[in-house]
């Protein structure tokens, strides 16, 4: 496998620096909306964060002061013309707002010095930029929306159909329609100061400037719901001008703007006909400006993209390939201008989530031929994406690419579970070697079943053309690496990797479910899974579009469907299901605790409280019942809806937590009346529930199940008194059921933060060290490569999908030890608790927090627990060792006092600050 990104953002950008003797405080990384000079801001309430280093233990930030300028020379000779914060005595060195307006469709300049704790100032960071965005009509001019074609209202199908048949929605949704190419030549005739570009195609497009494609986004821009809201895309494309005659060239594919009825579909969706807008923007050195905007004089013509749907695949006929048309002098004399089309009716807003992009890639690792005429490529990892092709021989040869995660009995691809028929196809203009990817299609596949070609290696007695080599792009959201863990047992070794290609395969503009047969994004993973994804990448700009896309699925009455954005209308608990839209509740504070962003707890409020309110009218005595409750619980029916719990335990559950969380926000932004309000709520529902499922003689919840039992005790519902024989009597269950695993999707991100809190990782370990039961270690001796949809990887489910993950959590939080106490916001203060169990004599784990990276590295052998620490400069942290109180600790070498740490829970706890620690537990 080639990684073409294998190192994190935030290693790409520290900044090198040699610490003097005296270890003074250096910013080492900084950071606009929590990325290294971004395109495309907002021109308000922008934050600012760095990171900082030091050589000295205990150090950390006593005053900072920001800048702000509007040309480089000048931040460089301190004319901060912009903005200056002077001054400010604060540690905070996340999320710092700037209180000023800012231009739209500019270049700022920026930097940032603090002073440490002896009241020392640093030296400043490297010179930052970003560029705002366009907000408003005016920024766009006279830039209009273009396109080949047009669609009539009345052939409008929104929202979308899911597997209709073809009686259903009438003659909708039926037409293919012309993926076009669009160019535009012009002349720039003075020397550039700068050029900003603002584009956007619906629903993808690729944009190239004198032949050169501009950006490495895939399937750009993010999806949306389109009649709300609207993604563009910022680029400075100052370097790729040049004097004289330029030419900018743009393809539209369809993405979930359009999606017919061939092939196969999950939903059908008709917005429109693809189309796109452009502003290109530029300043010459001399101060004038220019605008070249998309409009009637632009020309277009049908690309040889001749087919493509984001869930049937794509067709690409080389012979209809124009050489040299996004190139300045090609004669388009031929081609029609432009038709002015009508605007999508979504906002137009700037895209500020990282793009999807190319991030890895895979050789062939086997071929076979199950039959004549037919070959088949084996990849070795099943990952979200395309293929590349190249490929020799005749015009007019098509060959077809069919990809699977599975292979079937006869050697065959196997797309029964993943979505049938999808493939790719390619019409060879037989000019020699040609190298073909699909540009606005993916899917989740291992194997390419080859049809109408023979690899180059075969004994090829026809005239077949000849494929000189095939390869598996992985395609997701190039969101940063933010997290590494590794450890003494093979088997978790492989469940990481197991569950990582999962998140990585599911990690696109919005978190999918799976990458082939959905595609769409599931609510109810966004949080369940959101601490085991964050804790491997950067996921800031992508939670923070989802949230929005939560606000625009929100209904009128308050409820949040199960999907957003909300493509297609489902029934029942597939449209309204309490732990599905309840991440309109826990994504915004997930953020807040994760990040520091107190913004968007601003931003959500209205969206939380509406969906809370409409809980409470769907209640029955503070009692919810309805929805999908514990999917894809372990019973003895097939998976699907809860056998094993009452959908009212886990519904009413995650009401309490709602309410809970709401009532947090409400103190934060100081909503006195509301918070009061909502913690009557949250106690009348929580009285309600250990009312009605809570039996106080045997102590257990409901049907005490693991979901019964865990959910609760995670969520706040079990009085304090009842804790310890609560988890009692979850792990005495758990272990009479031969500690197999039971609980579903909802369920089991809560046992295993309930086992881990309640002190019993150990059985954690058992019940998932093992591969004879239905889990992670039975997937991979199945063959498995990404976590499959169900316990026992069945084939009629996906066998690549992001639910059930929750153990990755663990794997950092529990064993390496990264986390944040409770009260901690944005990791200020570290929780780490290292848990050697089972069988594991050593851990480690990285983890990228807001202040840097947190590192832990531990060992046990012959008596003696050793852990060496990173602590990265404004934060703390609370060290819990395995510990008695007969033991002796050394802190660096140094004996620490018995009268300085405390002993609990066979746990010592030792405060630190920032610093590089080695911390020794000796019997």
């Amino acid at each position: 496998m080639a990684s073409i990104k294998t190192n994190c953002l935030f290693v790409a950008v520290c900044m090198a620096c040699i610490l003097p003797a005296a270890a003074q405080l250096q910013v080492t990384a900084a950071l606009c909306e929590n990325k290294v000079n971004p395109l495309g801001t907002n021109t308000a309430g922008l934050h600012f964060s760095w990171e900082m280093a030091s050589g000295q233990n205990n150090q950390h930030q006593t005053a900072y002061q920001l800048v702000i300028a509007s040309t480089p020379e000048k931040l460089d000779a301190g004319m901060y013309d912009v903005y200056n914060t002077q001054k400010v005595n604060n540690e905070q060195n996340i999320m710092v707002a700037c209180q000023k307006n800012l231009e739209a469709a500019r270049v700022y300049y920026w930097k940032a010095r603090v002073w440490d704790a002896e009241g020392k100032a640093s030296a400043w960071c490297k010179n930052q930029q970003f560029v705002t965005g366009i907000f408003t009509a005016n920024d766009w001019g006279k830039a209009k929306w273009i396109g080949y074609e047009e669609l009539p209202d009345s052939m409008r199908l929104v929202p979308g159909l899911h597997a209709p048949s073809n009686d259903e929605g009438g003659n909708k949704a039926f037409k293919r329609p012309v993926v076009p190419l669009l160019r535009k030549q012009f002349t720039v005739h003075k020397k550039i100061g700068n050029a900003l570009l603002f584009v956007t195609g619906l629903g993808q497009y690729e944009l190239t400037i004198n032949g050169s494609k501009v950006g490495n986004a895939f399937l750009s821009p993010g999806w949306t719901y389109f009649d709300k809201t609207v993604l563009y895309n910022t680029y400075d494309v100052t370097t790729q001008l040049q004097n004289g005659n330029n030419t900018l060239g743009i393809t539209v594919g369809n993405g979930f703007y359009n999606i017919n009825r061939e092939r196969y579909f999950k939903i059908v969706t008709a917005f429109g006909m693809p189309k796109a807008i452009c502003c290109l923007k530029i300043t010459y050195e001399d101060g004038t400006k220019e605008d070249v905007v998309s409009d009637e004089s632009w020309k277009t013509a049908p690309s040889p993209i001749t087919f493509t749907s984001i869930y049937g695949g794509e067709d690409y006929d080389a012979r209809l390939e124009q050489k040299d048309w996004d190139k300045t002098g090609f004669d388009d004399t031929k081609w029609k201008n432009a038709l002015a089309v009508k605007p999508p009716g979504g906002k137009l807003l700037p895209e500020q989530d990282y793009p999807v992009e190319q991030m890895d890639s895979f050789t062939i690792k086997r071929i076979w031929q199950p039959q004549p005429g037919v070959y088949m490529y084996d990849f070795g990892q099943n990952v979200s994406g395309i293929v590349r092709i190249t490929i020799k021989g005749l015009k007019g040869q098509t060959v077809k690419l069919t990809p699977a995660e599975l292979v079937s009995g006869s050697q065959l691809s196997n797309q029964s579970a993943s979505g049938s028929p999808y493939y790719f196809s390619y019409t060879l203009k037989g000019d020699g070697e040609e190298i073909w990817q699909p540009r606005f299609s993916y899917y989740g596949f291992r194997y390419v079943q080859v049809e109408g070609a023979a690899p180059d290696t075969a004994a090829n007695g026809t005239s077949l053309p000849q494929i000189i080599s095939l390869t598996s792009l992985h395609t997701r959201n190039a969101s940063p690496a933010t997290g590494s863990f590794e450890c003494s047992n093979p088997l978790f070794n492989r469940i990481f990797t197991l569950i990582n290609w999962a998140i990585k395969s599911n990690l696109q503009s919005v978190v999918t479910d799976c990458p082939h047969r959905e595609k769409l994004s599931w609510l109810e993973q966004d949080y369940l899974m959101g601490a085991s994804i964050h804790y491997n990448y950067d996921i800031y700009g992508l939670y923070k579009k989802l949230v929005h896309d939560l606000k625009d699925a929100q209904y009128a009455q308050g409820f949040i469907p199960d999907i957003a954005p909300e493509f297609v209308v489902f029934q029942e608990g597939f449209l309204d299901s309490p732990e599905w839209g309840s991440a309109g509740v826990i994504l915004p504070w997930l953020l807040y605790t994760w990040y520091g962003d107190k913004g968007v707890l601003q931003e959500a409020y209205p969206m939380v409280k509406k969906y809370v309110d409409y809980l409470e009218s769907k209640a029955n005595n503070h009692i919810l019942s309805h929805g999908l409750g514990d999917w894809y619980d372990y019973g003895p029916n097939p998976p699907g809806e809860a056998q094993l719990t009452p959908k009212a335990v886990t519904a009413t559950s995650i009401f309490y937590y709602d309410a809970t969380l709401l009532t947090k926000m409400a103190a934060i932004l100081q909503y006195k009346h509301e918070e009061k309000q909502y913690s009557l709520l949250a106690s009348a529902i929580r009285k309600a529930f250990n009312d009605k499922f809570f039996n106080t003689a045997t102590k257990v919840y409901s049907t005490g199940s693991q979901t019964a039992m865990a959910m609760p005790y995670c969520v706040g519902l079990v009085d304090d008194k009842y804790k310890k024989a609560i988890i009692s009597n979850l792990v005495d269950s758990i272990t009479a059921n031969n500690k197999a695993l039971t609980a579903g999707d909802i369920g089991f991100h809560f046992l295993v933060k309930a086992l881990d809190e309640g002190g019993a990782s150990q059985l954690l370990f058992d019940m998932n060290n093992r591969d004879d039961v239905p889990g992670y270690g039975f997937q991979l001796k199945k063959g498995a490569t990404a976590l499959t949809e169900s316990w026992p990887a069945l084939e009629d489910v996906s066998n690549n999908h992001l639910m059930l993950g929750h153990i990755m959590e663990w794997f950092y939080s529990g064993l390496a030890g990264i986390a944040q106490e409770d009260s901690s916001i944005g990791f200020k203060q570290l929780k780490i608790r290292p848990q050697p169990v089972g069988n594991i004599t050593w851990a480690k784990g990285r983890f990228h927090s807001p202040n840097g990276w947190v590192t832990t590295d531990w060992k046990k052998k012959e008596g003696v627990f050793t852990l060496h620490l990173i602590i990265p400069v404004n934060s703390t942290a609370n060290v819990y060792l395995p510990a008695d109180k007969s033991s002796n600790i050394y802190v660096n070498q140094v004996l620490k006092n018995k009268t300085t740490f405390t002993v609990q829970n066979s746990s010592a706890l030792i405060k630190v600050g920032s610093g590089d620690y080695l911390f020794e537990v000796k019997q």
